[in-house]
């Protein structure tokens, strides 16, 4: 009996060395990343404390929020010699970017140890998974395109967003808002957020032309496509209906007009649910979330870790420490329960899912809906330029719709 049990104890021992690994000392991780909002660093600080027993010593290494405008990409910091051990991007053709110098670092051996591959949705295994191999380290689930309304200044103002059943009936509810003194939509029009309601409004209303669009190589016809004019037309709708204080406003400024009672309504991925929960707030008490009103689709984002290569092993194993730390089912749901994003992994805990994460989950179980954040799948300089067009859209209230896909044919030419 003794040595059975001793037995027994050495296999448990040996699933939790498998499962959540530790360094031999302690080794410094230089980390990369733009979260800064205060949901998203609390959601950091899960990551940290959970590393810091197992000997890893987070530094923060050229963090710069997202909504900034700044940037200093991984390729800049690796060829100026002073590579982050760990970055935050998803953008496929960074790692293919890496692997190319020899400095690509795949994770699948550490997930099939986990146990994580068994648990990934579909939607994650293909979002962390380049040219055969998985190289990025999944955060979160979201849906780019989540609308979050204020509980009770939708009573106060006398509306039930749950009743609306298309765009149109936002739009003729607008005016009871205004007449109760609330801003009816708060938007943040910065050209990162209007490229962001670009892409949600898409995936949402015509996933086929998202499909074309966003494409790794956009085919050329989709610029003849009604669904584009139709898309474009939808965003000059939601720039009329801004308040005049939305320019260069930051998402979480945004958000907390909804939380403080002063707007009743944002769409934006289902992450900002974060700052709710950071508020104090508590759904379907405070605020209620819905799917965009009429949409047959959805955008989904998977946020992702990579890794540079290491000639140190020490660096190396942390590496591989952090990797399967953030995908530990407790680990995972705490971090998503302080962003506002739902677990990457099916067998994360759930009594921390609220009516938000099913909605999501209700979205995520259909996969004819999704569609891939463009992150996934677009070239980046494409990405980047379908921004700068809807930002010259979305500021000059003359410029029509057949004008702007006159301008992102012209971005397509130069870029490809």
């Amino acid at each position: 009996m003794k040595a059975k049990s001793y037995g027994i104890a050495a296999a448990l021992a040996l699933t939790t060395a498998l499962a959540s690994p530790v360094v031999a000392q302690e080794t410094e991780l230089k980390v990369n990343y733009t979260w800064t909002s205060p949901s998203e660093t609390a959601a950091i600080k899960v990551l940290i404390d959970a590393l810091k027993p197992k000997g890893i010593k987070w530094s923060d290494f050229n963090v710069i929020a997202h909504d900034t405008g700044a940037n200093v990409t991984v390729v800049n910091m690796v060829s100026g010699g002073t590579p982050p051990d760990a970055f935050m991007d998803s953008i496929p053709g960074l790692y293919r970017d890496l692997a190319g110098m020899g400095l690509g670092v795949p994770m699948d051996d550490v997930f099939n140890k986990s146990g994580a591959t068994a648990n990934f949705p579909p939607a994650v295994k293909s979002a962390i998974t380049v040219d055969g191999k998985m190289v990025k380290v999944p955060i979160g689930v979201q849906i780019d395109g989540m609308l979050y309304y204020n509980l009770d200044v939708a009573q106060k103002a006398g509306v039930d967003p749950t009743k609306w059943t298309s765009m149109d009936d936002v739009w003729k509810d607008f005016d009871k808002v205004k007449a109760a003194g609330f801003i009816p939509l708060a938007i943040g029009a910065q050209e990162w957020q209007e490229r962001y309601l670009l892409h949600a409004l898409m995936a949402g209303f015509h996933g086929d032309v998202y499909d074309k669009f966003y494409a790794e190589k956009p085919d050329e016809t989709v610029f003849d496509d009604p669904g584009l004019k139709q898309t474009i037309d939808l965003v000059r709708q939601f720039q009329q209906h801004a308040d005049p204080a939305a320019t260069n406003r930051p998402w979480n400024d945004t958000t907390n007009l909804v939380i403080t009672g002063k707007a009743l309504m944002q769409i934006h991925g289902d992450w900002i649910k974060g700052e709710f929960r950071n508020a104090g707030k508590v759904a379907g008490k405070d605020f209620g979330c819905i799917m965009i009103p009429g949409a047959t689709g959805v955008a989904v984002t998977v946020d992702a870790w990579g890794f540079v290569k290491s000639k140190d092993e020490a660096v190396t194993k942390a590496q591989e420490v952090m990797a399967a730390t953030q995908v530990d089912p407790k680990v995972n749901a705490d971090f998503a329960a302080a962003k506002g994003s739902t677990p990457v992994v099916l067998n994360a805990p759930t009594d921390k899912l609220d009516q938000c994460n099913k909605v999501v989950l209700e979205q995520l179980a259909d996969p004819a809906k999704q569609h891939p954040n463009p992150n996934n799948t677009a070239d980046a300089d494409w990405y980047q330029a379908t921004g700068q067009v809807i930002d010259h859209f979305w500021n000059d209230p003359n410029m029509t719709s057949e004008q702007a896909i006159e301008e992102l044919r012209n971005q397509y030419s130069s870029i490809f």
